[in-house]
């Protein structure tokens, strides 16, 4: 019976922790989806560019207008594919909205412990998805 226990801890535990890091993932996602759709509908209520800046150093962003910094979990791995002219350096790079709703696009790719999530920003429309790998 001991055995059993010993057993079932042993297989359970990394999975626990596995779901743990999968929720983080999720929930990392839907909040940087949350920031560049807020970023969207600024733009097109102020009838002025918005963005979310990234820093990969850091794990960062911050939306244009906002004080806050917001963090994403060191553990996940943020990748970046952005238009050549919202790169800022190695680390920094933004997604950025135009007043009529367009943005400069760009997918944003969150990775941890084999899980992988993809946000898709669509240059013409400014929509924002999120397509789970």
């Amino acid at each position: 019976m001991i055995v059993i226990i010993a057993i079932s801890a042993a297989v359970v535990a990394p999975n626990i922790g596995s779901g743990n890091q999968t929720a983080k993932l999720k929930s990392s996602m839907r909040d940087i989806a949350s920031a560049l759709r807020f970023a969207r509908g600024h733009a097109l209520s102020q009838h002025k560019e918005s963005r979310v800046l990234f820093n990969l150093q850091d794990n960062t962003y911050q939306i244009t207008g906002k004080t806050k910094t917001y963090r994403i979990a060191k553990e996940i791995e943020v990748t970046l594919d952005l238009a050549q002219s919202q790169i800022i350096d190695e680390t920094q790079g933004s997604i950025r909205f135009f007043p009529d709703g367009s943005s400069t696009g760009g997918r944003v790719t969150l990775e941890v412990a084999g899980n992988k999530r993809q946000l898709d920003v669509n240059w013409l429309t400014g929509h924002v998805e999120i397509n789970d790998q």
